[in-house]
């Protein structure tokens, strides 16, 4: 499988990361905490994903309230050296590990939630260690300062930032030496070629997008004139694609899978190889429900897209 560079200097990881967001719960939202993907299960996608080659395990800490981290760490326990040494480990810092739990980036906490984080995950440093996103409260050199004594410390190999613009961007490689960029980016949202993607160009930063499928509205699930399915997305957490509700996405949508068909694919594997076709992104982290949900994935990786079929697909939704 194709593998490239985490960043500046960083380890190599294959092209799709395994999303462990739901592992436990439904991201860092505490309400949900307990709930999302059951251990059983989690163990299930890792067991698949390392079968497909995946390296990279995107996590943290407050995901599932720690419950993600956990189970990644008691899953490498059960694995042999060759696998634990070919698993790359991401986390991430910023939200409350509870309800009324405090958060931020203070130099104090960052330290202090690392050493949670490698506790959970059993391990003694992780690959990439990520700010979940901007602290109004912290100045970030601040931040970044602490983030740069993990590193000289060996705790962490390299650190960067999500969930964030090109104006903080910028002050970030003003200020410290993130090495990647995680935000979202998908056929529907598309924000960050403006300005995100070419500084990461620029500088030689990794990228790895999340939501790739935009909360499965790129799987085809919602429908014109239907109700959401339960358990999906639009029925947990909807707050953050409620803008997708419109006609010309849901035509987007049809025309990505008449397209879909013609290379006899899926509509989410060829929204997913749009993305690995693009050449500033790393690995695309993909946060699946079920095992079987991996497939799209296998569909990818088989589909090699010339730069008309990308920007035919990526017309779509315009």
């Amino acid at each position: 499988m194709e593998q490239r560079e985490l960043g500046r200097g960083g380890r190599r990881v294959a092209r799709v990361a395994l999303g462990c967001g739901n592992f436990g719960g439904v991201g860092s939202a505490p309400e949900f905490f307990g709930q999302g993907v059951s251990r059983a299960e989690a163990f299930r996608l890792m067991d698949t994903a390392c079968e497909l080659g995946l390296t990279l395990f995107d996590t943290a800490d407050a995901y599932g309230g720690g419950r993600s981290e956990e189970w990644i760490g008691d899953w490498l326990a059960t694995q042999g050296a060759a696998v634990r040494e070919q698993v790359v480990l991401s986390t991430k810092v910023f939200n409350p590990m509870a309800a009324g739990d405090d958060r931020g980036l203070a130099p104090a906490r960052v330290k202090r939630q690392l050493d949670s984080s490698l506790t959970r995950l059993r391990v003694e440093r992780v690959d990439l260690y990520l700010l979940h996103e901007p602290d109004p409260e912290t100045p970030l050199a601040e931040t970044l300062g602490a983030f740069d004594e993990l590193v000289t410390a060996g705790k962490i190999g390299a650190y960067g930032v999500s969930n964030v613009d090109g104006a903080y961007l910028r002050e970030a490689l003003a200020v410290g030496s993130p090495s990647v960029v995680q935000n979202s980016y998908s056929l529907l949202d598309r924000g960050d070629e403006a300005d995100v993607l070419p500084l990461c160009a620029a500088y030689g930063l990794g990228y790895t997008p999340f939501g790739p499928l935009a909360g499965g509205w790129l799987t085809g699930k919602y429908r014109r004139g239907q109700a959401f399915p339960a358990g999906s997305r639009m029925t947990l957490r909807p707050e953050p694609y409620g803008h997708l509700v419109a006609e010309r996405v849901f035509t987007g949508v049809e025309q990505l899978e008449a397209a879909a068909a013609e290379y006899g694919v899926s509509a989410a594997a060829l929204a997913l190889a749009w993305l690995l076709a693009q050449p500033q992104v790393t690995a695309v982290v993909s946060g699946p429900g079920r095992a079987e949900h991996l497939e799209p994935v296998r569909e990818a990786f088989a589909l090699d897209l010339a730069p008309a079929d990308c920007e035919r697909i990526g017309s779509l939704f315009a």
